[in-house]
């Protein structure tokens, strides 16, 4: 039986993971921390990049293959984990897009969504939450196809699913270096011991560069800070999940609601603070008047695993044979990682791809310089 090491043991580590499983090959994760402790813990869950047409063709691929692909599975480790993911379809609310919508209507036309142009009593019937009277000249568009999942309850659900399918989890395990032999990978080296396999990969989100860089050419994978905070609201207080100037707010299924996010660039560092609180606070009650009544429940931060171009690595890596890259998916590790996932296990296992490979490769090309940074209008 084939066996394979996967570094990192969040929602792309978990799901390569149980694909792999599925496939009969024998799956060790590795986890520096807690299995989906990270950014998968942290993100909204929304299954769509927020301004999708501001999005090259490989993100909007993965992006509709995961959209199809989703509820087959995660009805299936709702089922074998006995926790239920929330997958939601809600539909998403676009707010204040006018300078983009001759952009976005092209998205629509290209890619089969359909925006439907939303003002007055239409708009208000949608998100009564929004609080405006009938007769506003406020103009949405409303796209009912988005769906969400809660991502604490996905990576629970995902971790116990694993469990249940006998996949090892070395929790609190620190990978220190890869074991190699004649440019080939043959594991592993941790604080605990060292872990063989046929093939290693490194699915470790924004840390993965870290592990990577001291022994070959490293993609550009830096860590983006973004703060978010959940109201302990009331079911029906928001109906949808509403965008508005680069802020969601999500409504789950308890009535909670969260409000998101922040682009801060600061290393490896989580602290929370008191003026990004005020302003998410104010930026939520802009959105929804009605979100002044309750209160918030909790800040939290996580760490986007930013990529050059918004564009996740996914294959071989082309100095060390054996050694795997899944990583680099930005604000979209939830909507693009199901498929991004499927399509790393089709090249492991030699298997038809889901969508051609070419463009998330490790060339010479994406292997960047530092000199280069993110572009944060593809972050928004």
């Amino acid at each position: 039986m084939q066996k394979i090491i996967i570094i990192g043991a969040g929602i792309i580590g978990m799901l390569t993971a149980r694909l792999l499983n599925k496939a009969g090959v024998s799956v060790t994760i590795i986890e520096q921390g807690y299995a989906g402790q990270e950014s998968s813990w942290a993100g909204g869950g929304i299954i769509s990049p927020l301004y999708p047409w501001r999005y090259s063709d490989p993100v909007t691929c993965l992006a509709h293959w995961g959209q199809k692909n989703y509820p087959e599975i995660l009805s299936e480790i709702h089922l074998n984990s006995g926790i239920d993911p929330e997958y939601i379809q809600s539909g998403l609310l676009y707010l204040d897009i006018e300078d983009e919508l001759v952009q976005a209507r092209l998205w629509e036309k290209t890619q089969g969504y359909e925006f439907n142009a939303l003002t007055g009593e239409s708009l208000s019937a949608v998100e009564p939450g929004l609080g405006l009277s009938t007769d506003t000249d406020k103009t949405g568009w409303f796209t009912s196809s988005i769906a969400q999942v809660r991502n604490p309850r996905l990576v629970r659900a995902l971790r116990e699913d694993l469990i249940c399918l006998g996949v090892s989890i070395e929790q609190q395990t620190q990978a220190m270096s890869f074991i190699s032999e004649k440019g080939a990978v043959k594991g592993v080296l941790t604080d605990k011991g060292s872990f063989y396999g046929d093939k290693v990969i490194v699915a470790g989100g924004a840390w993965s560069a870290r592990l990577l860089e001291k022994w070959i050419k490293t993609p550009k994978i830096a860590p983006v800070k973004g703060q978010m905070i959940v109201f302990k609201a009331k079911p029906g207080v928001v109906s949808r999940i509403v965008l508005s100037k680069g802020r969601y707010v999500i409504p789950r299924k308890d009535g909670r609601v969260v409000l998101g996010s922040t682009l801060e660039f600061n290393d490896f560092d989580k602290t929370t603070t008191e003026d990004v609180l005020q302003e998410l606070k104010k930026e939520a009650c802009r959105i929804i008047p009605a979100l002044k009544n309750y209160p918030v429940e909790k800040q939290w931060a996580g760490l986007r695993p930013g990529s050059i171009d918004g564009v996740p690595y996914i294959g071989e890596h082309p100095e060390l044979k054996n050694l795997y890259l899944n990583a680099g998916h930005f604000r979209n590790g939830v909507v693009i990682g199901l498929a991004s996932c499927q399509l790393l296990v089709n090249q492991l296992l030699g298997q038809e791809v889901i969508v051609d490979p070419t463009p998330y490769r490790l060339t010479e090309e994406r292997l960047v310089s530092d000199s280069k940074t993110i572009d944060l209008r593809l972050a928004i």
